[in-house]
Order: C-alpha cells, then structure tokens, then sequence
C-alpha cells in the first residue's frame, strides 16, 4: 500500500515567539525523521492562546502575560513557518492581523497552511466560545482547498461541535481535515484525572463523529499543560474514514503518527455506506 503518513501534536506554546518557533521546529524534525508528510499543530501554537475565556479583550492585553502577538498572514512569521515546513504540509494556528472590510484592523483566531513553497490556505475561526469573542473578530467560510497530499480542509476548536463546519468541507471535496484546538477542560466541574475530564470525553467524541459522518481523514491538534488559568486536554489524533482512532497522544504532549492510502480507505468506508451521497437536502429544514 502506497500511504499517506500524518502527524497530529499536543504540545503546549506561550507569549515567547521565538521559544514557540524553536518547538516547532523541533517536531518538524521529528516529524520528518518519522516520514510525515503532512503536520498538524495546535490552535495558537504561534503566540499561545488566550489565558482565560471570560476576560474581555483589554483585560486580556493588560494582563501578565499580555494579549497573543497578531501577525500579518502575509508577514516575516509565516514565511518563518513556510520556510520550517520545506517540503511538509504544514498547518499551524496564530492571532491573524488583517485589514478590516469597513474600517481599521481585525484580529481573527486562524490557522495556515503551508509548505516552503509558500501559503496554501488560511481560515478564520467561525465560532467562538464563551468569551472568545471579545478579543477575535469571526470568520465566515469553510472552504478546502488543494495540497500536495490532497484536497484539504481546516477549523479550529469550536468549530467542531457544530456539524455544518466538517459537512461543508466533506460537500466540497475535502479528503482531509485538520482540527487544531486549545481545547480546555472544563470550567465548572473539572476532574483531576485528566481522562475522566467531561471535556475530554466531548473533544475525543466530536472528533471520531465528526469523520464518521463525512467518512473523511481527520487530524486533531491540540494544546496540552497550562497557560493562564486554561488546563488543556492534549489527546491529539488521527481518526480514520470509519471513525476508528489510528493513533493518539491520550492526555499527554507527544505526537499521533498514522499511515493510510487516503483515496483508497475514503473509497472503501464510502462503498456500500455513503453518507454524504445518500443525503436527502430536500427533506432538512435548516435555518
């Protein structure tokens, strides 16, 4: 079988750029020594994320650690990256700066895409938790894009608990997802083992779901340890076409490895159970 080989990492990021660049740079090579072809690192891996979810944008700027550095898709950060990438496919989140459609500047909570050829794809988190939205502006479009191990899509965190996200990247043409995610445990009732987590039961669920229904590959990146007064889950993956987990970092930092002929394991879940193609749109009434 001629296969894919692909990465998912739970590692944890910070404030520190430089600190954050090394790390990755770290598990590319190791990604690389191990033939990954494709990567995925977590939400906000360049900068870190936010150290709470119910501070307001200026609370979160004036605070200790400051707000998450904003960086231009087109800047010295991302061609940083592209250039760390070389011939791996490369995804990674950060605190996107861009021109405002009106006026003025937007923060967005994105992810890139890239090899060192350059910029493949970028999206803006469309849907955002609690109080995210004080400190990120909302995408608005799931859109997959062409690479060299396929046809890809991306989201980030939240975006996963809403079933649209994945569908409307499965409808148009999306072999692989990547999920990268500062997904937290929980904020209320919050267990000491990190396994019993009830929010770690709902990020492993949405991700085995979530490629189960499209019958797509899905990689799931996320932050681990602990930044402000967020404990992360870690457990990044690679999930198969069948919803069966292929390999996982459990509730520590490390590095799902996975190796699949993607054409050819989307073709068999899709051979006598097709989900996308036995839809019947006219019979859903969505808003």
């Amino acid at each position: 079988m001629s296969g894919l080989r692909m990465a998912a990492v739970a590692a944890p990021f910070g404030r520190d750029l430089e600190a954050d660049f090394h790390r990755i740079a770290d598990l590319v090579g190791e990604a690389r020594q191990r033939d990954v072809r494709l990567l995925a690192l977590p939400e906000a891996c360049l900068g870190g994320y936010l150290t709470s979810l119910d501070a307001p944008r200026g609370d979160e700027a004036d605070g200790e650690l400051g707000g998450p550095p904003p960086l231009r898709l087109d800047g010295p950060e991302i061609k940083r990256l592209a250039a760390i990438a070389g011939e791996m496919v490369l995804t990674a989140g950060y605190c996107e700066l861009a021109d405002g459609e009106r006026a003025g500047e937007r923060l967005y909570n994105s992810v890139v895409c890239v090899t060192g050829d350059g910029v493949l794809g970028n999206h803006r988190k469309v849907h955002q938790p609690l109080g995210e939205g004080d400190s990120y502006d909302r995408g608005g479009e799931f859109l997959p894009f062409d690479t060299p191990v396929g046809r890809l899509g991306m989201m980030i965190c939240y975006d996963k608990a809403f079933p649209e996200s994945a569908r409307a990247l499965a409808l148009a043409g999306a072999e692989i997802v990547t999920c990268v995610s500062a997904w937290p445990t929980s904020q209320t009732n919050g267990a000491p083992d990190l396994a019993d987590d009830r929010w770690t039961l709902r990020f492993n669920l949405f991700d085995q779901v979530r490629a189960l229904e499209n019958q797509i590959v899905w990689l799931s990146a996320n932050q681990c340890g602990t930044f402000g007064s967020l404990r992360f889950v870690a457990s990044a993956k690679v999930v198969g076409p069948g919803g069966e987990v292929l390999a996982t970092t459990g509730t520590g930092a490390g590095m799902a490895v996975a190796e699949l002929d993607v054409a050819a394991e989307l073709a068999a879940a899709r051979r006598s159970m097709a989900h996308l193609s036995n839809r019947r749109p006219e019979t859903y009434s969505l808003a």
